[in-house]
C-alpha cells in the first residue's frame, strides 16, 4: 500500500512526548514491511539546519483560510528505504521557538496553525502525484483531515485516526476556528465537528474516520467510560464498532542496551556487569554519592498532572529518611518544577532534579537506575515503562491504560513478573509500592530474576505493525 501518516511531531525532528516516537517507529516498521510510506509533519524551527539533506520539493500548498489564501511549500527528506518525510513549510506558522507555545501558554493562533496543517495534508493527498491508499492521522492536530477529505469533491482515500491522548482534544470557540476550515455549514452540528458550541479537532477525527485506534487495548475500554472519556465518551461509544486498541511497540534499534551510543557500558540479560557500571557512572554524573548498594529510583516525564508527579513528591517525602536515591528528568508546570528543585536542595545527597529534556541522559537514567516510577492518573500507552523493561530497570506503575497492558506484577504471574503495580492514585499507594521495591532490592535472587523477565519482554513493532496492517486492509476493503 501507499500509506500517508500525518503527525504534529516526529522523532528525531520534533518531540514533546511519546507521539513523536510512536509515529516514527510505525513509519519505519511499515516501510520495512514493503509499504511505501510518507509522513507529513510541520517544518519547525531548526529542523532544516540540523538535517542538511532536506530539500524543497517544489510543491506549493495554497489553501483558503476564510476568504484569504495561505501559502506554503513542502520540503522532503528521503529518510529510509520506502520511507519519505514531507515537511509542511510555512514559516509564519511553524518557525517558532517551540512547537505549541511558550512560558506554559499555548500560541493563540494554534487553531489556525493546525487547520492549515490539516489542509496541507488533504491537499497533498489529492494533488501530489504519489497517491495514498490510506491516510492515517494522529491526535488532535491532524483531526480535521478526515472531515476535509470526507467533504471533498473527489474519491478520497479512507482515513484511520489514532488517539494518543484524549485529554488534549484541541477544542476552540467557533469564532476562533470554524470559518477557517472552509467546511460546509452542515458539518457544524453534533454529529459532525461541533462540540459544546465550539470546534473540536479530536472529535472531528473520531466522527469522520473510517477506523479509530488507541495506543493500548485497556485505554480503548477506559475512554468509553465517563471517568476517562473527557466528555467524549458518548461519541466514542457510538463509534466503538470501529475502534481497536493496539499496544504501541518499541523501537529497539534505538532503545537497547547493547548498541547504544548514549551508554558508556553495554550489557545484556546474559552479562549485567555493564548495568552496575552505568549506575555508578550516573551517580557521578548527577553529583550523587556513588554507591552500588543504594536503591536508585528515577523518572523521565512531563511535569503534568496526568503523570502523577505530585504523588511522587509525596512518596519521596515519606521515604527519603531511608537510604535511597532519586533522579528526575523533565519539565512542565513551573510550580512542580520548583517543588522538585526544593526537594533537591533539602536532600542534595539523595535527590537530583534535572529540569529540561536531554535524550542521552534519558537513556543513561533508564540504564543506571534500579526502579522507574510511572504512577500516572491515566496513561494511554506509555513508552518509558517498556524502555525500562528492556533496560532491566523495574517499572513501578499504576494499573491503568498501557501500563497495565505491558507490566506484569508478581501477584498476577509469579514466574514471569517484571514490575510492581498498584491501584489507587494516592501518595500512600505509591509509597507502599516503593517499599515493596526496597524489599525486592534486598532479595537479590528474586530481584535478578525479575530483571531477567523484564529484559526478555518483547514489545517489538512486528506485532504492532501486523495489527495496523489489518486495520488498513479492513478500511480499504
Amino acid at each position: 500500500m501507499n500509506i500517508l501518516l500525518a503527525t504534529a511531531e516526529l522523532h528525531p525532528f520534533s518531540k514533546t512526548g511519546g507521539l513523536a516516537d510512536m509515529v516514527a517507529a510505525l513509519g519505519k516498521s511499515l516501510a520495512a514491511e514493503g509499504h511505501e510510506v510518507g509522513i507529513m509533519t510541520p517544518l519547525y524551527h531548526g529542523i532544516r539546519e540540523r538535517f542538511e539533506k532536506i530539500e524543497d520539493l517544489g510543491y506549493e500548498v495554497n489553501v483558503p483560510m476564510n476568504g484569504t489564501m495561505a501559502s506554503g511549500g513542502i520540503a522532503v527528506l528521503k529518510f529510509k528505504k520506502n520511507l519519505t518525510i514531507y515537511f509542511v513549510d510555512q514559516p509564519a506558522y511553524y518557525d517558532r521557538p517551540a512547537l505549541y507555545g511558550e512560558n506554559n501558554e499555548e500560541y493563540p493562533d494554534n487553531p489556525e496553525r493546525f487547520i492549515y496543517f490539516s489542509k496541507a495534508v488533504a491537499h497533498f493527498a489529492r494533488y501530489y502525484h504519489w497517491r495514498p491508499d490510506v491516510v492515517h492521522v494522529h491526535d488532535w492536530q491532524a483531526g480535521l483531515v478526515p472531515p476535509m477529505l470526507r467533504h471533498a469533491d473527489w474519491d478520497a482515500p479512507p482515513c484511520v485516526m489514532t488517539i494518543h491522548n484524549l485529554a488534549y482534544p484541541g477544542h476552540y470557540s467557533r469564532e476562533r476556528s470554524f470559518d477557517l476550515t472552509n467546511l460546509p455549514e452542515s458539518a457544524f452540528q453534533m454529529h459532525g465537528v461541533e462540540f459544546n458550541g465550539g470546534l473540536n479537532f479530536l472529535k472531528s477525527g473520531i466522527v469522520y474516520s473510517d477506523a479509530i485506534t488507541t495506543v493500548s487495548p485497556r485505554y480503548a475500554r477506559e475512554i468509553c467510560t465517563e471517568e476517562y472519556g473527557c466528555s467524549l465518551d458518548g461519541v466514542l461509544r457510538d463509534r466503538v464498532d470501529r475502534m481497536t486498541g493496539i499496544l504501541n511497540g518499541v523501537d529497539y534499534e534505538e532503545w537497547n542496551t547493547t548498541k547504544n551510543i548514549h551508554l558508556h557500558h553495554h550489557y545484556s540479560v546474559r552479562s549485567m556487569r555493564g548495568k552496575a557500571m552505568n549506575k555508578i557512572e550516573l551517580q557521578h554524573e548527577l553529583g550523587l554519592p556513588p554507591n552500588p548498594d543504594v536503591p536508585f529510583f528515577g523518572t523521565v516525564t512531563r511535569l503534568a498532572d496526568q503523570k502523577g508527579v505530585d504523588i511522587i513528591i509525596g512518596a519521596l517525602e515519606e521515604l527519603l529518611h531511608r537510604d535511597i536515591q532519586f533522579v528526575l528528568l523533565g519539565s512542565g508546570d513551573p510550580a512542580i518544577q520548583a517543588a522538585y528543585l526544593d526537594l533537591q536542595a533539602r536532600f542534595p545527597d539523595k535527590v537530583c532534579s534535572r529540569i529540561g529534556f536531554d535524550l542521552a541522559l534519558s537513556h543513561r537514567i533508564e540504564a543506571g537506575c534500579d526502579f522507574f516510577l510511572m504512577p500516572s492518573r491515566f496513561e494511554p500507552c506509555g513508552l518509558n515503562q517498556m524502555y525500562s523493561l528492556r533496560f532491566g530497570t523495574i517499572p513501578i506503575v499504576r494499573r491503568t491504560g498501557g501500563l497495565d497492558d505491558s507490566v506484569i506484577d508478581i501477584r498476577e504471574d509469579a514466574d514471569n513478573a517484571n514490575g510492581i503495580k498498584f491501584n489507587e492514585f494516592s501518595v500512600g499507594a505509591l509509597s507502599k509500592a516503593m517499599k515493596k521495591a526496597l524489599a525486592l532490592f534486598e532479595h537479590k535472587d528474586l530481584f535478578q530474576q525479575m530483571r531477567k523477565n523484564a529484559m526478555n519482554a518483547d514489545f517489538s513493532w512486528d506485532r504492532t505493525c501486523r495489527e495496523y496492517n489489518e486495520v488498513y486492509e479492513r478500511v480499504c476493503a
